[in-house]
């Protein structure tokens, strides 16, 4: 008779240091802790590392500042520049930052709900080493959660981002938006809109279901509170659909249906929908009244990616044409509305694509993300068009990685 296999049973150090009782006093108290009450535990649990002056930086919605959260024992100065400060050295690339004081160090984290990008988080200490960068980075990063998961609760965080008087119509489409970058091994994406306080018709959506990343771009007509109402049926008509799991011809029909039933021919929306297979790279997407999506390979953008139109949605009963492109690893793919290139002065010429494929490139020589670049881009626009804008206008960026993610699932022993 065989010997039964016994059962290995591996010895682990279950006692608790420092670092994880710091932590979990944070993780214990975080499912009832009230939002005004996180800054005041965050000061206390970092002041026991030797750490003073915390400030938590939240990234407005213009994204040019990070702007300061205010709390009880939190240090609230002036707002800091993203592009030239290093606060925003480490919300853009992500990575911890540290400034030498007279009198210690001043570390700056960015606080990361997943991959989007919350803000900052700074600290200033007499000193350095490596286990207090460590505990520091895990630290952010529960921080960055009870953020995100407080959010909803509170408008206090809001109030922090909002740098100008911001219209209904734009709060509406704010409240509408996913977060604004997702980086993953496989695929990127990043998002931005303007003018981000009087935005009403434009906005985007995505998912990333099991190996499918699904992608929306929409502009509904119009302007003002009407344009946020019809865009807001749109989106929870493509959400509805995309969460049938239907296909993109079948997800076209059932907006269209959704627009023309509620609007009537009168009222539409342009959307792109799109869908990519994560593993593979292949990039389907039914067009409907946007201007052509750009391929960019090596900063270049060496094509623009033409495809039989589709009516827009709420016409009613057009037939949706799918197009169809394999991406390399690497490869960007850029979706835009048409207020980015038909802005003009008045009497003067339209910005154009032959315009904005220029900045494109521009931009992406000197960006790494798809978030600093998507971000960049739509500033250097901004800058050129003189501040001028008389439409909505949204940016969506995707990367295809490539590879696979399965090494995040497994632990080290």
């Amino acid at each position: 008779m065989k010997n039964e296999p016994k059962s290995r049973k591996i010895a682990v150090d279950r006692s608790e240091g420092f670092g994880e009782r710091l932590l979990g006093v944070l993780l214990d108290r975080a499912h009832e802790m009230p939002p005004q009450l996180i800054a005041p535990l965050v000061a206390e649990e970092v002041a026991k590392i030797g750490g003073r002056d915390i400030s938590i930086l939240l990234q407005d919605y213009d994204q040019l500042l990070l702007a300061p959260l205010p709390g009880r024992g939190l240090t609230v100065g002036a707002a800091e520049r993203i592009d030239d400060s290093p606060a925003g050295r480490a919300f853009l690339h992500a990575i911890p930052v540290e400034q030498p004081l007279s009198n210690g160090v001043r570390m700056f984290l960015p606080l990361l709900d997943g991959s989007d990008e919350v803000g900052v988080m700074a600290v200033t200490l007499d000193a350095v080493d490596d286990d207090d960068r460590r505990l520091l980075r895990r630290l952010a990063g529960l921080v960055a959660d009870m953020l995100v998961t407080k959010n909803s609760y509170t408008d206090q965080f809001f109030r922090a981002r909002r740098r100008e008087q911001m219209s209904v119509a734009a709060e509406i489409q704010w409240s509408l938006l996913p977060p604004l970058t997702m980086v993953t091994p496989q695929v990127a994406v990043a998002g931005i809109l303007e003018p981000a306080y009087d935005v009403a018709g434009d906005s985007f959506d995505y998912a990333l279901n099991d190996g499918t990343v699904h992608m929306a771009v929409i502009d509904a007509m119009g302007h003002g509170l009407n344009a946020a109402v019809l865009a807001t049926v749109a989106i929870g008509a493509y959400r509805h659909a995309r969460r049938a799991d239907i296909g993109l011809a079948e997800l076209y029909a059932f907006m269209d249906m959704s627009i023309d039933e509620q609007f009537g021919p009168d009222q539409f929306v342009t959307a792109q929908m799109m869908r990519l297979n994560i593993a593979t790279g292949r990039l389907q997407w039914v067009n409907a009244g946007h201007p052509a999506p750009l391929l960019l390979r090596d900063h270049q953008v060496i094509q623009r990616l033409e495809s039989p139109g589709t009516l827009p949605v709420g016409f009613g009963g057009d037939q949706p044409r799918i197009s169809e492109q394999m991406l390399r690893r690497g490869d960007r793919v850029l979706f835009f509305t048409d207020g980015l290139v038909e802005e003009h002065k008045t009497g003067g010429e339209q910005f154009g694509e032959e315009r904005l494929i220029d900045f494109v490139e521009s931009a992406g020589r000197v960006s790494h993300g798809v978030q600093e670049m998507v971000r960049a881009l739509s500033h250097a626009l901004m800058r050129e068009r003189g501040g001028i804008t008389t439409d909505d206008a949204t940016l969506f960026l995707v990367e295809w990685r490539g590879g696979t993610a399965d090494h995040l699932a497994k632990v080290e022993t």
